[in-house]
């Protein structure tokens, strides 16, 4: 497996434009066991049975609740979206969470997701609120003082959205004087204030904010990582682009517990050994676009 990925181009618009649009998320949300699963999951990967892990109290207090508590965001197009009308659950990164839900020995109606805002996650993990998250959590050393990381399992780069009209705006050197929103305790924000001391920021707990910000005239641009904002501008294609190239590389892990070693291994395990059902999970959800990416190499640590 090679480590650099090709990054999402606007092919992923296509396969995005049949999602239905997304909604404003409140700041933490809960989806009883086995609530919004679908069935694609059942036919990427097995339940696994009679799973031992020692020397992992998260797995042991799984067993003891039987059930499995899964941090998620519910915004995202193609990664992590919650229809509201149906009340399924979509994307890459769901679907990245059930298997690993799976190899753990629970199947769909044994698990629960919250939704988390990204200020939120460090927290959620510390505090046990979850089991593990998923959800665009990229891994920075700064993040790895408080949680602990699996994967990578996706690699992509921060992008720029912005209203289709705008013309000034063509890629990150035309940010300076202009307001750029993005998700409060985000690794893009927090790239904004320390690379781009012209850029004013504005924050909300969450993307789909951001957006609504956007169509309203209160930022100039939204920036997180492309292939986010690309799924935002397939739901709106007359309303907003994404331009320019991704000016960062955001590596997206698994948060667990920081001491939570055997866990770690255990998924970074299934990661190494799971390329085929990798390639599955992105076929069925990314994939559709007929983007095709190279998954990339755990780096354990």
């Amino acid at each position: 497996m090679r480590k650099k990925l090709t990054l999402l181009t606007a092919g992923f618009a296509t396969a995005a434009l049949a999602l239905t649009g997304c909604g404003g998320s409140t700041a933490i949300s809960t989806a009883p066991a086995g609530s919004g699963d679908t069935e694609t999951g059942s036919s990427l990967f097995e339940v696994a049975s009679d799973v031992t892990l020692e020397g992992s109290p998260t797995f042991d207090k799984m067993k003891e609740a039987d059930k499995v508590i899964i941090g998620v965001k519910e915004d995202q197009p193609g990664l992590g979206f919650l229809d509201a009308g149906t009340g399924k659950r979509s994307g890459f990164d769901i679907e990245i969470a059930r298997w690993i839900a799976a190899s753990l020995g629970f199947s769909a109606d044994k698990i629960e997701y919250k939704a988390i805002p990204s200020a939120n996650r460090e927290s959620a993990i510390v505090n046990g609120d979850v089991d593990y998250y998923v959800g665009t959590y990229s891994i920075t050393d700064k993040r790895k003082d408080q949680v602990g990381f699996a994967g990578p399992y996706f690699v992509t780069g921060q992008g720029l959205l912005v209203e289709a009209d705008n013309s000034g705006i063509k890629s990150e050197d035309d940010l300076a004087g202009k307001t750029v929103c993005s998700a409060t305790g985000s690794t893009p924000i927090q790239n904004i204030k320390d690379n781009f001391p012209d850029t004013k920021t504005t924050e909300f707990d969450t993307y789909s904010q951001c957006v609504d910000a956007l169509k309203d005239g209160q930022v100039d641009a939204v920036t997180t990582d492309q292939a986010i904002l690309i799924g935002y501008a397939a739901q709106d294609p007359d309303a907003l682009k994404v331009v320019g190239e991704p000016f960062s590389t955001e590596k997206y892990g698994v948060g667990i517990a920081k001491d939570d070693t055997a866990l770690r291994e255990f998924i970074n395990t299934m990661f190494t050994d799971g390329g085929e059902t990798w390639t599955k999970i992105y076929d069925a959800t990314l994939g559709e676009s007929g983007t095709k990416v190279d998954q990339p190499e755990v780096e354990a640590y």
